[in-house]
């Protein structure tokens, strides 16, 4: 019987992983759709690239800093428990590579690619498992601190904060260090629209990682007797809220419409296995509306240039998850109790400092010693031709 419940174990985190794996290709098509098309191929190398240097760095270095664990033992050793500790590092390493995945889309259409290679292993090698230790793992003793003070540690179920926030807020960095595309914002006040190439892949990719996502969260009680079908529905619940609130204040627009669900999701990560499917509702309403306002004000008003708002989306939507699930996580608000909401200001605003400074040090050596940036010729080639020396449509567009 143990046996089988640890297979049962196995194979169950083993579906979250490939659930979760797949929502990388939903970050390819996202990135796809939103950027001109001569910069499609790049979007699509940049996330699959991205994702193998996630899992190297993750493998040797990151898990090993967040949770102690080394895989420089035989296989016979890492073969006990059938490889449970195995499934669980494939699981946690597709989390860690959705942070570089958020930062591409904030930085796409004028990065270079090696550097922000570079800058994927530094992130996900240290900078990440640091924070994903102190969360998940109890790590310097930050949670019994938390808990000492407040009478509960910071509760992130699923990574509203760990995941999600700690990417934007590294995007936001990255994004003002490498500055706005060119001719976006002119000299004399004028903003250069740069509309999205391909709203059907735009959709495709939010419906790929919109299903994923449920991966994502379920699949995170990383064991099979903790599966909750309160995850479940208060995903669901948060996903349609946060279309409805960006389809209305968006205008129908679509890409407001498609990015309105990942909001909800995003939000709903950290406290979704406490909340009432109500609170889920509201919190996810709150993710889409927060998105489409401070997505308008990061692109017209604020001049910041986010392809793909990955800061107010991830880092912006993800902190509020994080504040959400200490409001409706609360028995008074229908939740299941047992979280403090003091806890999860000070390890949401923790987080977002920590993400940040990560962002500007690594962002910021890299431009200072190798540079960031395409060259303005490159840049106007697209990043297809001028890296990848193919475009998205070859029998037209082709560089030797």
């Amino acid at each position: 019987m143990e046996t089988s419940r640890q297979g049962a174990d196995v194979l169950f985190l083993l579906l979250g992983a490939v659930m979760v794996l797949a929502m990388h290709a939903g970050f390819a098509f996202l990135e796809l759709g939103t950027v001109r098309k001569k910069n499609q191929v790049n979007a699509l190398v940049k996330i699959l690239v991205d994702f193998a240097v996630s899992t190297v760095a993750y493998f040797f270095i990151g898990y090993l800093v967040a949770y102690g664990t080394s895989f420089f033992v035989d296989a016979q050793h890492l073969a006990l428990r059938n490889g449970y500790e195995l499934v669980r590092f494939f699981f946690l390493m597709t989390f860690a590579a959705a942070v570089p995945a958020i930062v591409s889309g904030g930085i796409a259409e004028r990065a270079r690619f090696e550097p922000q290679l570079a800058a994927t292993a530094i992130i996900v090698g240290i900078a990440y498992p640091l924070l994903e230790g102190v969360a998940w793992n109890d790590r310097f003793g930050v949670q019994a601190a938390l808990k000492g003070w407040f009478g509960a540690p910071f509760h992130d179920f699923a990574g509203s904060v760990v995941v999600h926030a700690m990417g934007g807020w590294v995007a936001l960095a990255a994004v003002l260090l490498l500055g706005p595309r060119a001719n976006r914002y002119r000299k004399d006040g004028a903003i250069s629209a740069h509309p999205p190439s391909n709203i059907p892949f735009l959709a495709l990719g939010a419906w790929v990682l919109a299903v994923g996502w449920f991966g994502f969260n379920v699949m995170s009680a990383q064991v099979l007797d903790r599966i909750s079908g309160l995850v479940a529905v208060n995903s669901l619940m948060a996903m349609v809220g946060g279309t409805l609130a960006a389809v209305l204040m968006g205008r129908n627009d679509p890409g407001f419409a498609y990015n309105g669900p990942l909001a909800g999701l995003v939000a709903v990560c950290a406290g979704s296995d406490l909340m009432h499917p109500v609170g889920a509702l509201v919190t996810g309403v709150t993710a889409g509306a927060i998105f489409v306002r401070l997505f308008t004000l990061t692109q017209n008003r604020w001049k910041i240039d986010d392809v793909l708002g990955a800061w107010p989306l991830h880092g912006l939507c993800g902190a509020w998850g994080g504040v959400a699930a200490g409001i409706f996580g609360q028995r008074a608000l229908g939740g299941l109790g047992g979280v403090s909401l003091a806890s999860q200001a000070v390890g949401t605003l923790g987080a977002i400092a920590w993400g940040l400074a990560s962002g500007f040090v690594v962002y910021g050596l890299l431009k200072r010693f190798v540079g960031l940036r395409l060259s303005q010729e490159e840049e106007f080639e697209g990043a297809d031709l001028s890296i990848h020396r193919i475009g998205a449509t070859p029998e037209r567009e082709v560089s030797w």
